[in-house]
């Protein structure tokens, strides 16, 4: 395993209400010093969870929100922050009830993504839920979410959806297709 660079200086340049801008002075094991930002952790951070709920055998559930990193309204899985002291599987289940109006029976813990390690720390637990019922909870969303679903045989037609770009998001539902496929429980 690579020695990692030696982190000479480290200053938040930039802090909002959520995010915080680092600039890292790091000398490689070569000598060689480099500038890298990165977004940061603000806080704690406790991490968020993406939740893929198999309304049945074939299909996962979406959700429709404003996103304003797009400026647009997106689909996706539905996602979102852990409380502090909170368990990843119970915040799942919470996520779910508050943006898709269900909750699952069966959750499991199947990897953690990232979405672009070279520029940001972030990190998002992806969650199988399955053996659905409609529950719902309040969430922080200013308006309903639109639920759809999306036949995981139809995975390569999902990215042409103009309303779909989250690449952490696709390879989640194809990281549950397989596994699927591999247990015996799903076939194209």
């Amino acid at each position: 395993m690579r020695q990692k660079p030696t982190i000479l200086a480290r200053d938040t340049v930039a802090s909002s209400r959520l995010f915080k801008v680092e600039e890292l002075q790091l000398r490689f094991t070569n000598g060689v010093e480099r500038t890298y930002e990165r977004l940061a952790n603000k806080g704690s951070g406790y991490g968020a969870v993406m939740i893929v709920a198999m309304a049945d055998a074939q299909h996962a559930l979406l959700v429709e929100e404003y996103c304003a990193g797009t400026d647009d309204y997106q689909i996706s899985l539905p996602k979102g922050l852990i409380e502090p002291g909170e368990d990843v599987l119970v915040a799942a289940n919470r996520e779910l009830m508050e943006e898709a109006g269900f909750g699952a029976r069966q959750l499991e813990l199947l990897t953690e993504l990232s979405l672009s390690p070279g520029y940001m720390s972030q990190k998002i637990q992806v969650v199988l839920a399955r053996d659905l019922y409609p529950e719902s909870l309040p969430g922080d969303e200013p308006e309903p979410m639109r639920v759809e679903r999306v036949n995981l045989g139809e995975l390569s037609s999902l990215v042409q959806h103009p309303q779909f770009s989250e690449g952490r998001a696709l390879a989640a539902l194809y990281l549950v297709r397989d596994l699927l496929t591999q247990r015996g429980e799903f076939s194209l």
